[in-house]
């Protein structure tokens, strides 16, 4: 079903609020929701627009995926981060992007930002078994849905709090796709200094086919995550053009001053770039302390009109040479939900969390955007 079928609800299923998500008691309605809300790329520039009005007025994206895998034991001590778990536990990836949908959570990030041709290589996979390992990324995100969708079609409760609710909510599946600095492993992703022997052709060649393959591997977009300089923001760009990517995409920056990028290109610029390529349907902020947000997200909608979206991690510092988080000022949950509101005054209307957040974060950040909590 396109996302577009599902603007006009059946005179039989509550009309969501402004701001509200869908709450509803009868589990045959929820028969309705389908297991993928795929786009009608002839019409990207309302693609989000309709998806948020579905979600009512704004979406919950997922928190962060590597800490939480670490949390149920997994060992993620290796250049292939996240993707590591594809290979040895992907039971772990799956019940992280189900802890997020009970959680609330509208879209589920799928674990491939560290998953490249490049690094499977480097491990001793064949091109073959590279490939079938991203696009298996995807599917276990799918996987989540459908089971999370499934129980909740056949009636089982989730309870929060003295509440016992059954939502009825779209949910999307974004594949990640993460910088060259993550695949260098090195930190890089947070400095956005490659050095000058890495070109625009360099980066495009570099992810051309991890693209193509996340773009036909049932994801419903393509989320570009801690981009950290406008000329891998311009790589990708024109890789969706030149390929005709048919899926819609995101592009989400990291910043550590809240003024520019981490390489220190401008925020502004790089987001022009998101604004005009025609396959981006969001542009916002991830991976960025949250006391940083609101500046940036005031920034950003200076110079586009596409929705904005921020998943900040918890405010601490990775060191990437030391390969560990530093606690500097990172926030609790309930500090770092109380920014959401000024988030979304600002303008947000995509909310999640990134590194260092949990399900416990999302669940409050959804009750927040619902109206149940200031």
């Amino acid at each position: 079903a396109s996302l577009n079928s599902l603007t006009t609800a059946p005179s039989h299923t509550p009309t969501a609020k402004k701001n509200q998500p869908l709450t509803i008691t009868d589990p045959k309605l929820l028969l309705q929701v389908p297991s993928k809300m795929g786009f009608n790329t002839g019409e990207q520039s309302t693609l989000m627009a309709d998806f948020l009005d579905q979600c009512g007025g704004h979406a919950v994206i997922d928190g962060g995926l590597a800490t939480e895998l670490e949390r149920h034991g997994a060992d993620l001590n290796d250049p292939l981060w996240s993707a590591k778990c594809l290979l040895s536990s992907p039971h772990l990836i799956r019940r992280v992007h189900l802890d997020y949908l009970e959680a609330g959570a509208n879209i589920i990030i799928s674990a491939s930002y560290q998953a490249t041709l490049q690094g499977f290589e480097a491990k001793g996979l064949s091109r073959e078994e590279g490939e079938s390992l991203l696009r298996r990324s995807v599917e276990i995100a799918c996987e989540a849905r459908d089971t999370y969708l499934d129980r909740a079609a056949k009636g089982s409760w989730d309870v929060i709090g003295n509440e016992t609710i059954l939502e009825k909510r779209p949910v999307l599946v974004a594949a990640s796709v993460g910088s060259y600095g993550a695949y260098l492993a090195d930190g890089s992703e947070y400095s956005g200094v490659y050095g000058d022997a890495v070109t625009l052709e360099t980066l495009k060649d570099f992810h051309r086919r991890r693209v193509q393959i996340l773009a036909e591997s049932g994801a419903d977009l393509i989320a570009f995550e801690t981009t950290p300089n406008k000329l891998e923001a311009k790589a990708y760009a024109e890789l969706l053009e030149e390929e005709d990517i048919k899926i819609p995409a995101w592009f989400s920056f990291n910043s550590k001053d809240g003024v520019n990028v981490v390489s220190g290109d401008s925020v502004s610029e790089c987001a022009s770039i998101a604004d005009s390529c025609k396959q981006v349907v969001a542009v916002g902020i991830n991976c960025t302390p949250p006391r940083f947000i609101r500046g940036l997200i005031q920034s950003i909608r200076k110079v586009t009109t596409k929705p904005v979206l921020v998943y900040p991690n918890s405010g601490e510092t990775y060191d990437g040479h030391q390969k560990q988080w530093v606690p500097t000022i990172g926030v609790a949950d309930e500090g770092f939900v109380s920014y959401v509101g000024k988030w979304r005054e600002a303008g947000a209307s995509l909310i999640g969390g990134c590194c260092r957040t949990t399900p416990n974060t999302i669940r409050a950040i959804s009750k927040t955007l619902s109206g149940g909590a200031d």
